[in-house]
């Protein structure tokens, strides 16, 4: 398609940052002005309660990932820096753009900002295009036979699998920036680079991530059924990076994912992609969750729990931080989280059951911590998985259903093979041992902190704490 000789159009780029069946950049594209691909960097100084070192290297490694696969298809990044309404109407008025192209953000601080947008798109006299592209279904799609929104994974899971699914869209082809806008390196996103996290990342950008895609089908999730909850190797898909910041389309990974599934040569393995592909439909349901209620962010989703008196960062959320806690599994996932950036699911749940059941901690401190650190981080799924370990959540765990750590360790990782991975201190303490709870004041091993607390007496004192409040509040 030859470019029209008309005023541009932006698209702005945001979760999305792929050039493969990218929803509202093949809109641009199919407009026929030239396409000015732009992206914000927030004025990001290293403190900020949902995001941190690790996921702004990942993304940096992105943007330069992103800049030269669009060089491949004629266009180039252009990347400002500061709030999104005053770059992108600066952007606007400097190269006569007639239009404003993006993908819809699932969190409630990207939709106001899209709602400001939208002013000063209309102040310029601009169109703004916002397109789903994130998730399969927004939470508008998904509804109760009454209209209203779903406060329970099953019935929603349901009726989630039974919509029309949109199959993958084209690569963007034909882009052809104006030269005079910039380019990707200006000094204000190098900065960035003096917050280092020094986390063994995955490779970023849109070519890694289809390469992960591809291992992961013909691999983990071949046995997902099995081996999801083993802590130890790959056993899950590890796409979580990539569907976060959009390197891959939710729409392939579902049809290639359902291809699998189709063509899967025995039950198991069938079995396995239909658990994974569930899971896909966790995300999109606890998106929807923050979507209809924001004041999860601040709140327990469950009005019976709000109140509750829950224990604030001290020196017990300092221990758990570092993973210096004297529970293997429990330190073994919070030094995996500080080094890579990941945790296993299954030992999220038990982590953050730890703090909040064993410590009495404040599961928002958790949930705020986990942001920081995660390369994979998305507030609904986080929020999510943090308000259900606390037992305050949709379709959460019961209150009174409390994981021991111990007891999950012998089930899921009973050769300690995970432990020792990543809390060398116990390297050679047999695998019985690490799931044993040791005697009052005996050492698992020299050099190790004892428990900092006894499991069975912090599980009695926490069902206290939530009867009480139960009582209280009838």
């Amino acid at each position: 398609m030859a470019k029209s000789a008309g005023p541009p159009v932006i698209h702005w780029f945001r979760r999305d940052l792929r050039i493969t069946d990218n929803t509202a950049l093949n809109a641009a594209c199919a407009s026929g002005a030239e396409v000015i691909p732009a992206y914000v960097a927030s004025d990001w100084q290293g403190q900020h309660r949902w995001t941190g070192p690790i996921r702004q290297e990942f993304l940096c490694g992105c943007l330069r990932s992103l800049d030269g696969n669009l060089r491949t298809v004629g266009g180039r990044l252009i990347v400002r820096q500061g709030r999104a309404d005053d770059e992108l109407g600066r952007l606007i008025r400097e190269t006569g753009a007639t239009a404003l192209y993006f993908n819809r953000d699932p969190d409630p601080f990207g939709k106001g900002m899209e709602d400001r947008l939208r002013r000063v798109c209309e102040d310029l006299g601009v169109a703004a295009h916002g397109f789903k592209d994130h998730f399969l279904h927004e939470s508008s799609e998904v509804r109760t036979g009454g209209g209203g929104p779903f406060r329970v994974y099953t019935p929603f899971g349901r009726v989630w699998r039974a919509l029309p699914k949109v199959l993958p869209g084209p690569v963007a082809a034909n882009l052809a920036t104006p030269a005079e806008v910039g380019s990707l390196e200006l000094p204000g996103l190098a900065t960035w680079g003096q917050f280092s996290s020094g986390a063994d990342l995955p490779e970023p950008g849109e070519r890694a991530a289809r390469e992960r895609l591809r291992r992961a089908i013909e691999g983990p999730l071949r046995a997902y059924s099995e081996s999801r909850d083993t802590p130890h190797g790959q056993t899950t898909s590890r796409l979580g990076q990539d569907l976060r910041f959009g390197l891959l389309s939710i729409r392939e990974v579902h049809a290639r994912s359902l291809a699998a599934r189709e063509g899967a040569e025995t039950k198991g393995v069938r079995d396995s992609f239909d658990k994974f592909i569930g899971e896909l439909g966790w995300r999109e349901f606890y998106a929807s969750v923050l979507a209809e209620w924001p004041e999860v962010l601040d709140l327990e989703f469950n009005p019976q729990w709000r109140g509750l008196p829950w224990g604030e960062a001290d020196e017990r959320f300092d221990r758990w931080a570092r993973g210096e806690t004297g529970f293997p599994i429990v330190d073994a996932g919070m030094r995996e989280l500080l080094a890579t950036g990941f945790m296993h699911n299954r030992v999220r749940m038990i982590v953050a059951m730890f703090l909040t059941k064993d410590l009495q901690v404040d599961w928002r401190h958790g949930e705020s911590w986990f942001m920081r650190h995660l390369v994979d981080g998305e507030i609904g799924s986080n929020n999510g998985g943090w308000q259900w370990s606390a037992g305050t959540g949709a379709d959460a765990a019961p209150y009174f259903r409390i994981q021991n750590p111990w007891t999950q360790t012998k089930r899921y990782d009973p050769d300690g093979t995970y432990i020792k991975r990543w809390v060398p201190e116990l390297q050679k303490v047999p695998g019985p041992v690490l799931a044993t709870e040791p005697s009052p004041g005996m050492r698992i091993a020299p050099g190790y902190p004892l428990p900092m607390v006894r499991h069975a007496e912090e599980r009695d004192r926490i069902l206290g704490i939530f009867a009480a409040h139960k009582g209280r509040v009838g």
